[in-house]
């Protein structure tokens, strides 16, 4: 790390329509321990996000941790008008209202989402830039933002160096007979065609959180016994079996045996799995030839098929479907509060699609994590919420928890899980605080995933990286 004070680095995470920029300051390397979990080897300076991009005026917002620098939020900027508009924006802002040059920015991170069969971070070269863009047809909400906010910054940023983390590289341990098709293998591997896995960075935050929170109270009698305590110190993280649930306008599930990816819901692309804001999730392969068939109905004669180009399948089931394609809206908040949940009427989804949607992902969410619980043979940590629905909605998690008990969970606590919303802490069990049970505990767990903190907190502990510097 150099000692004229260039030790900053940016992570960032760029969405379909948004930028979310932190800026981190990295720790001395000889303060930083062997462990790699404390302590923290970067320290947030500000953060920053920019939406609205494709739908002007797009709003700029900037929090800097010190309460001495100017700050801003929603701010309308008719600027900006791409990612590469945003970003310059964000410099200027850094510069005018934080006082800091863009300069001493040595590392730049990006979330890249599909990375295919990269399983670490790679330095941009032209070569990782082409690949990732061969990519972006498996990723199409992603990919391209991450390329165009990646050239921006290799424009205006010379000197720094992008790294892109990927989301797919976490999913690397699923074993071959979870990832692979029952289609032509040979034409499979040629072709890449695999179960990939999305979230990645966020998966990867939160079993590290996990592991955190639970070395802290393991010593609690009631935590834990004996057999798991011993288990868990000797190796925290790879000793932890969990359901995670990465709950947003893109929804994915994850299963983590032995601290590591043993499946997960997304596949190929992002679209597989739980359906999403726009997004289907899990349909039946030939529904897209029924849907734009000229019959209007379901058939098989071939006189009424019509031609359906890659193109259109992947815009129609990413972008014109979810819960958007059934209420009218992308705010789940809003869906949950015209859902009428007070009403257990079975029948009142026929009439409000509003709670069609809201019960569709339910019972979406219920069956990974049925057949979760399965592929662990019932021995569970913990189930933990993450991402915007998961941490914000207090009826969802309750919902969800009243099932689990079946399968040994801790109740739900009614006041912790409304204040989880709002509490600041990075975990909180939100079940009851003892229960006996004769097997492996099972907790109820919010996160409140931070993507861009752990690909700063990799790149700082990444010797291949600071050894250059």
């Amino acid at each position: 790390m150099s000692s004229s004070g260039n030790n900053l680095v940016l992570s960032v995470n760029a969405g379909s329509s948004s930028l979310k920029i932190s800026l981190y300051a990295v720790s001395s390397h000889q303060e930083q321990g062997q462990d790699h979990t404390f302590p923290e080897p970067v320290t947030l300076i500000l953060s920053s996000s920019i939406s609205s991009i494709s739908a002007p005026p797009a709003k700029f917002s900037f929090q800097p941790t010190d309460s001495g620098v100017q700050s801003c939020k929603d701010e309308p900027v008719d600027s900006i008008t791409d990612h590469a508009s945003a970003f310059a924006h964000f410099l200027e802002a850094l510069r005018t209202k934080a006082s800091i040059d863009g300069k001493r920015v040595i590392y730049i991170c990006h979330r890249v989402v599909h990375g295919g069969d990269y399983n670490e971070p790679v330095q941009i070269t032209q070569e990782s830039y082409d690949h990732i863009e061969k990519l972006s047809d498996l990723a199409p909400l992603h990919n391209g933002a991450a390329l165009s906010v990646i050239k921006a910054c290799i424009d205006v940023l010379p000197d720094a160096k992008s790294i892109a983390y990927f989301d797919t590289a976490f999913h690397r341990s699923i074993p071959i007979h979870i990832s692979s098709y029952a289609i032509d293998p040979e034409l499979a591997k040629k072709r890449g065609l695999k179960k990939y896995g999305f979230h990645g960075l966020s998966y990867a935050f939160i079993l590290r959180a996990v592991s955190q929170y639970l070395l802290k109270v393991c010593h609690d009698a009631f935590a834990f016994t004996i057999e798991v305590d011993i288990r868990f110190l000797l190796q925290p993280s790879k000793s932890l079996n969990l359901i995670l649930l990465h709950l947003g306008s893109g929804a994915s599930a994850c299963v983590i045996k032995n601290g590591e990816s043993l499946d997960t819901s997304m596949g190929l692309t992002p679209l597989n799995g739980l359906p999403g804001a726009t997004r289907s999730g899990s349909v039946d392969p030939s529904l897209i030839f029924h849907y734009t068939n000229k019959a209007g109905r379901i058939t098989h004669d071939p006189s009424m098929a019509t031609h359906v180009g890659v193109t259109t399948a992947e815009d129609i089931l990413n972008r014109k479907s979810g819960w958007k394609a059934i209420t009218g809206t992308a705010d789940f908040g809003v869906i949950t509060s015209k859902a009428e949940l007070e009403n257990h009427d079975s029948e009142i989804a026929l009439r409000n699609p509003h709670r069609l949607a809201y019960d569709i992902f339910l019972d979406r969410i219920l069956h990974f994590v049925g057949s979760y619980h399965l592929k662990l043979d019932g021995e569970v940590d913990a189930i933990v919420f993450a991402g915007g629905i998961g941490e914000k909605s207090v009826q969802l998690r309750s919902m969800i928890g009243e099932k689990l008990q079946c399968l040994g969970y801790r109740r739900v606590e009614s006041s912790k899980n409304e204040n989880a919303t709002k509490a600041g802490a990075t975990i909180l069990d939100i079940s009851v605080d003892r229960e006996e049970s004769k097997n492996r505990p099972k907790r109820v767990f919010v996160c409140h995933t931070d993507e861009q903190l752990e690909m700063a907190r990799e790149c700082a502990l990444d010797r291949r990286f600071w050894d250059e510097a």
